[in-house]
């Protein structure tokens, strides 16, 4: 297991040295997206989100569920949230940042565009380790596979992450086998057993996230979250994923319902 560096930093276009990095490995690591300030105000309105919820007692949005977990306390928390930018202001306004508009060049030749109503929506994973959380990790997988549950065929994607807390590699955190985007659809399918493996791999790597970085991989990545060897509040890692995609606009409403993939999910062991 390696660590790579990353000296990118995001403007308003792609370079051609990012686009030819990203390539090759189907992953990169931009630094210092948004400020501290900003940070703070998308952690707020974290908390915000979640009282309300909570309060409402809500189950799924747009049919895809919300995942709870336990405070070391033992109080209800969310440590998976969807389509928050439809509940949020500030968070709206993120997905019209400019230098978002611009990644969709790293699927060149297909047009992408942020699917703030698509798939699931701006996504916030809250990963902390207690006694009683539940969602502490992620195993391997790739994003594609949820187009063939949705009876479509697997178009290119880009899961673009922002970062809300400090990670670093010996912290857990992200991890990606790079290059496997242009791996064949059996070796996509079938190369690992889906969020059931979370075992190191000797080809994968991971980095050194800071409050404020951005990551973007291509769906089609093998890659997984580690746990964290901490406990508490020093575990804690908050990161929102923006979904940018290709094909067919295919919005999702209050109407929609549950995908396979998220009933098959919800069973998978922890």
């Amino acid at each position: 297991m390696k660590k790579w560096e990353s000296r990118f930093t995001l403007g308003n276009t792609i370079t051609s040295e990012q686009l030819d990095f990203f390539n090759m490995h189907g992953v990169i690591v931009f630094r210092n997206f948004i400020s501290p300030e900003r940070v703070q105000e998308y952690i707020s309105e974290i908390f915000r989100i979640e009282k309300l919820w909570l309060e409402e007692e809500r189950e799924k949005i747009n049919g895809i569920p919300i995942k709870f977990g336990k405070t070391e306390t033992g109080a209800t928390m969310i440590q998976r949230f969807c389509f928050s930018s439809q509940f949020s202001h500030p968070l709206n306004e993120l997905l019209k940042d400019e230098r978002l508009e611009a990644l969709s060049a790293l699927l060149h030749p297909y047009e992408g565009r942020i699917g703030e109503n698509e798939k699931d929506g701006l996504v916030i994973n809250n990963y902390i380790n207690t006694a009683n959380s539940a969602f502490t990790q992620m195993g391997w997988h790739t994003d594609s596979p949820r187009d063939l549950f949705l009876g479509q065929k697997i178009m290119p994607m880009l899961n673009v992450g922002i970062h809300l807390d400090t990670c670093l590699f010996e912290n857990g955190g992200l991890r990606v086998i790079p290059g496997t985007h242009k791996q064949n659809i059996l070796k996509l399918l079938f190369g690992k057993k889906y969020f059931i493996d979370n075992s190191d791999d000797q080809r994968e790597v991971g980095f050194d996230i800071f409050s404020g970085d951005l990551t973007v991989h291509d769906g089609r990545t093998w890659h997984r979250v580690k746990q964290s060897p901490l406990m508490g509040e020093a575990s804690r890692r908050r990161v929102m994923y923006i979904p940018i995609v290709t094909g067919k606009y295919k919005p999702k409403s209050a109407n929609s319902k549950t995908p396979l993939y998220q009933r098959l999910a919800s069973r998978v062991p922890k």
